[in-house]
């Protein structure tokens, strides 16, 4: 079965000429759009916890059929609702068989699984010429995004990264006042997020990962493993505890820099950073990440823009500067609620602070928008802000429009790939924990060796290298 699984996988990456297995509703030869009057198939890769929550916002949206599920541990607790919402769909406990016995009934592919396994499953859809939506961040290595935004190029489909604000509120006001000038001229960015992580108050001084324990009747662990190297199960590795480890998630700042920076890193032009420098490491350990964590990215001079660092701030106690006149910090109301519950509100909750030549900018997190902190040149620019469109879809509906051709996706991989490598670069700082040179130009990590490998990271295991090979 595996080597059939092999073959299959290899016959898929040829190309769009040698594809056997297309969408039902692909029109005027491009892949992953569905005729404007149908509803569009959807496959669900991760249907508990997280991947539960956007597969209840897909089908909310009244765009989509659902027409497959997968997850590795189909029938666990979490996975519960989703089977008793949908019954009679088809269930799959490893993608590749989904692919292979299903593939010819869905259009796109709903990525809501681990950091470390959206690049095997996207590959494989586009490849297979259908949309994908993939939770943030779109991958953990530099080079798994790399080769999803050279894939989206050559295999013209429809992606859209799953950072949700990117279709709301502050999306739309970044980009007016960018265009018409009241955002300009940026040279310091603080982006933040001080809330309680799941590995905060672990021993620091851990030299090995967890014991193995008793896998759960329903797991498949080797396909939940994936392309990651192995590891003996335990618990602490599955349910978002993944999140906790360098070799499954990535941190605080994967998980909430796609929030955070997501508008200043697109609309400011931003590219890669030329120097990551973690000022601040507390906690140091290296399998998983620090109980509290300052990161300088610095980014060069660009189009007429100045050079710009932001500064990244997480841990509980880690927190920023204010600058005079900030007020209080707002809980943004759309934030979607963690398996573990509603993130809590703190003194300074998630947010950005953005410093211009003349004006300061407030903001939260995902949708929230923006205010102008108080000052004699704030006054006379609020007596002329320009207009700011309303959003015509939410991040879900924008992805299903855009399969049926009527909308372009506001995240697609070209925007979301070179974020999620920012993320990337950050966390091998941490990990690390030395300040790291990279060359934009050949994007490569120049002042150590170790780094500029884990760029790429480990070989994938043995069955599981054809994803990389395109």
């Amino acid at each position: 079965m595996q080597t059939n699984r092999r073959k299959f996988i290899r016959n898929s990456m040829l190309g769009l000429g040698a594809m056997t297995i297309v969408p039902g509703h692909v029109v005027f030869g491009k892949p992953g759009r569905v005729m404007p009057s149908d509803k569009v198939n959807v496959a669900f890769c991760g249907i508990g916890n997280r991947g539960g929550q956007i597969l209840k916002d897909i089908m909310r949206t009244g765009l989509a059929n659902n027409v497959a599920m997968c997850d590795t541990d189909m029938g666990a607790k979490h996975t519960l609702d989703s089977i008793k919402e949908f019954p009679d769909v088809k269930q799959f406990q490893d993608f590749r068989v989904m692919f292979d016995k299903a593939g010819k009934t869905f259009d796109a592919v709903v990525v809501g699984t681990p950091d470390f396994s959206h690049f095997p499953i996207t590959i494989l859809a586009m490849s297979q010429g259908k949309g994908v939506y993939v939770e943030k961040p779109l991958t953990r290595t530099f080079q798994e995004s790399d080769l999803l935004m050279k894939a989206a190029e050559k295999y013209k489909v429809v992606t859209q990264m799953g950072n949700q604000g990117h279709s709301d509120g502050n999306y739309f006001q970044f980009k007016t006042w960018v265009e018409k000038g009241i955002i300009k001229d940026v040279t310091k960015v603080v982006a933040h997020m001080n809330s309680a992580r799941r590995w905060h108050g672990w021993d620091t001084g851990m030299k090995t990962f967890p014991k193995a324990e008793p896998m759960p009747e329903t797991l498949d662990w080797d396909t939940w493993l994936g392309t990651a190297q192995y590891h003996d199960y335990n618990k602490d590795f599955v349910n978002g505890q993944w999140r906790c480890w360098y070799d499954f998630g990535m941190g605080a700042l994967g998980d909430w820099g796609a929030h955070l920076i997501d508008t200043v890193h697109e609309f400011l032009e931003l590219g890669l950073p030329y120097e990551v420098d973690p000022v601040k490491i507390e906690g140091h350990n290296p399998l998983f990440y620090p109980q509290a964590t300052t990161l300088d990215f610095k980014f060069p001079k660009r189009k007429g823009m100045p050079a710009l660092t932001i500064s990244w701030y997480d841990g509980v106690d880690n927190l920023p500067e204010l600058p005079e006149g900030y007020g209080e910090s707002e809980l943004a109301s759309n934030i979607p609620a963690a398996s573990t519950g509603q993130i809590e509100k703190r003194k300074l909750n998630p947010g950005k602070i953005i410093y211009s030549k003349d004006l300061i900018f407030k903001g939260g997190s995902h949708g929230s928008t923006l205010s102008i902190l108080p000052s004699k040149n704030a006054e006379k620019v609020m007596k002329n802000l320009p207009e700011v469109p309303e959003s015509t879809s939410n991040h879900f509906k924008n992805f299903l429009l855009a399969c049926k051709g009527e909308e372009k996706t506001r995240s697609p991989f070209e925007v979301s790939g070179p974020l999620s490598q920012v993320f990337v670069l950050g966390t091998l700082a941490q990990r690390l924990n030395t300040k790291l040179t990279f060359d934009r130009d050949t994007q490569q990590i120049t002042n150590h060796t170790v780094a500029n490998e884990l760029l790429q990271g480990p070989p994938p295991r043995k069955g599981w290298e054809e994803f990389y090979q395109l």
